[in-house]
């Protein structure tokens, strides 16, 4: 507060204290005033102005910006003025009122309570509507409760974020027509498109969002140009942490029917801390958030293992920034033995989490020979030295194209768990286990990332089949899966992840297009290519002839499935190594037949 709005304000509260005692005498006689309270008496006017002035000057009341004013500034008010009071309201109670009512004295500090803080808060309303008339965006909160109004005030608050707060949206009736901070309930979910466009609104932020609540929003709207954003979690806002900078757009992962599943980060930290830990397929976008939250729990050392060296070089370079613990790059193909044998002896790894393959379904149809190579004897030869150099555990990627596989790539991964229960049956010094998991939001070569390129080109997003669903989790879900399913795994599981409800991909290049605020079929096309090679219209999460069970995680289960002994295992892969080494892909994918119970290429079965 600047000197001018000081002694603004020090003069105004002088007038005001004056004023207040004027009117309690006024009161006190009911408006027959007597001359005798006014002459002789200008000493006792003066003195308790100046007890307030001064009292507000102890109490801070010319160092607040007023504009911010809140509870604590009208406690002080309150104290200062009692304070201001108590000299001339003990001489009035000593002389037992004989030259001074203490009526008068009583009813004057009531008023000056009044007036001084009255002016104050004034100033802040007013501040406030200019503050309103100055802003940029109209905007309508979804959710009239207690994360509504923290949102509500720290766009108050926050003037330079560009907010200009309309109304609330909610579905309780009862709160229609009420206000907060003079905001007022204009109505329920129903009835928002009609007030959308009545008050032009160009952002609807969503407090404690939900799924299905962000769903039904959007459809509510879907015809109209406005942004979705939603608010930080409700642990912030109870915190008071929340600011208006944190409001952020609506993504896609906000859009799973269910709620992201958390797991025990206590016992996480008890398997990684101290520990050695190799992360294979380091660059991609399952490796590299595995490695960010490895370093969560404080590893002994992290080594990064990948074939492309840019990749690699990027997330090393990342995590160096943000991080002192030890990290180790490393460029290298997990089937060339003579490299990983050096590797393992070198670093002696105490976790292996087992990320890299080849995962582009289509691409592996034509490349039927490299991708065994890469996904199942790259695995195989990993797994044989993890249990030669005493890793302590292994743990393998897979995926729910495992199950009942159409493609090459799933078949490979469906062969690739069955080595690794084999493995397990012998192993000594390795626990081995795996976990299977759907679609991950996001990661590199998705559909969600290929949508957004294509409305970035302003489309058409182009989808396989108006009927195909997929199984979706966030790649934060998948990786705390990963390390969960190591440190509860025992010898030779395979883990899944309750994923709720398939989803839609039509529909979620639908959501897609009408999150980035465009109209679906108008603004940007869709169109239906057809089934590619080697996908099935849904994806499913166990075998024929598997079943589950519960773990001590409500969200995780474990797959029981049969084990086929490691020596006629070994037999079988020794055989398929021969037919990749000549480079034959029909031979390939035949022998993948025999070796992958249930796999059935597309082509076989009867889909596209």
């Amino acid at each position: 507060m600047n000197f001018k709005e000081k002694l603004f304000l020090i003069v105004t509260d002088a007038f005001l204290v004056l004023f207040a005692i004027f009117l309690a005498i006024y009161i006190r006689f009911e408006g027959e005033i007597s001359a005798r309270y006014f002459y002789g008496f200008e000493w006792l006017f003066a003195f308790v102005v100046a007890c307030c002035i001064i009292s507000f000057y102890f109490f801070g009341l010319y160092e607040k910006l007023w504009r911010y004013a809140g509870v604590q500034e009208l406690k002080n008010i309150f104290l200062a003025s009692i304070i201001a009071f108590l000299p001339v309201t003990g001489a009035a109670i000593a002389t037992k009122g004989e030259y001074y009512s203490r009526s008068i004295i009583f009813i004057a500090w009531l008023l000056t309570l009044f007036f001084t803080g009255g002016i104050r808060f004034l100033l802040r309303m007013i501040h406030e509507r200019m503050g309103l008339l100055a802003m940029g965006k109209k905007a309508l909160i979804v959710g009239a409760n207690d994360a509504g109004e923290a949102v509500l005030r720290e766009m108050l608050r926050q003037k330079s974020a560009g907010y200009l707060p309309v109304g609330f949206i909610d579905d309780d009736k009862s709160k229609k027509n009420i206000r907060i901070h003079n905001v007022p309930v204009l109505g329920t979910v129903a009835a928002m498109a009609d007030i959308v466009q009545e008050r032009s609104i160009e952002e609807i932020i969503i407090a404690l969002p939900s799924p299905s609540l962000i769903q039904t929003v959007i459809k509510e709207c879907e015809n109209l140009k406005v942004e979705f954003k939603v608010v930080p979690s409700l642990t912030e806002l109870i915190s008071g942490r929340m600011s208006v900078n944190q409001i952020r757009r609506v993504l896609i992962e906000d859009l799973l029917e269910r709620e992201e599943v958390k797991l025990d980060k206590a016992k996480m930290r008890e398997y990684i801390k101290g520990r050695k830990i190799l992360v294979t397929g380091a660059g991609g976008s399952i490796g590299s958030e595995l490695c960010r939250q490895v370093l969560m729990y404080e590893p002994e050392e992290l080594i990064m293992l990948g074939r492309g060296e840019n990749s690699i070089y990027e997330i090393s370079l990342e995590l160096k920034s943000r991080t002192e613990a030890p990290l180790t790059s490393v460029i290298a193909d997990i089937r060339d033995e003579k490299r990983m044998r050096g590797i393992l002896s070198r670093f002696r790894p105490d976790i292996i989490f087992h990320t890299a393959a080849h995962k582009h379904v289509p691409l592996m149809e034509h490349n039927v020979c490299e991708a065994v190579a890469n996904n199942v004897f790259g695995s195989r030869l990993l797994m044989e030295l993890a249990e030669e150099y005493g890793v302590k555990s292994f743990i393998l990627l897979s995926t729910d194209k495992a199950v009942n596989p159409t493609s090459v790539m799933g078949a490979t991964k469906r062969l690739t768990e069955m080595i690794m229960k084999s493995f397990a049956l012998n192993a000594r010094k390795c626990r081995f286990s795996a976990v299977r998991f759907g679609n991950v939001l996001d990661s590199r070569g998705s559909v969600v990332p290929t949508f957004r390129r294509q409305i970035a080109m302003g489309g058409p997003l182009t989808v396989t089949h108006e009927k195909m669903t997929r199984y979706f989790m966030t790649i934060p879900e998948a990786v705390q899966l990963v390390i969960e399913a190591g440190a509860m795994g025992q010898a030779g599981e395979i883990f899944i992840l309750d994923m709720g409800k398939p989803v839609n991909i039509y529909e979620l290049a639908q959501n897609m297009i009408r999150l980035s605020g465009f109209e679906p079929g108008k603004d940007i096309p869709i169109e239906v290519k057809g089934i590619r090679p080697g996908e099935k219209l849904y994806e499913e999460l166990v075998n024929t002839g598997e079943e589950t069970e519960n773990t001590e995680y409500e969200k995780i289960q474990r797959v029981i499935t049969n084990t086929i002994p490691y020596e006629e295992m070994d037999k079988k892969l020794n055989e398929m190594k021969e037919i990749i080494s000549t480079g034959d892909d029909t031979s390939a994918r035949n022998k993948l037949k025999e070796l992958a119970p249930n796999f059935t290429p597309m082509s076989e079965s009867g889909i596209g």
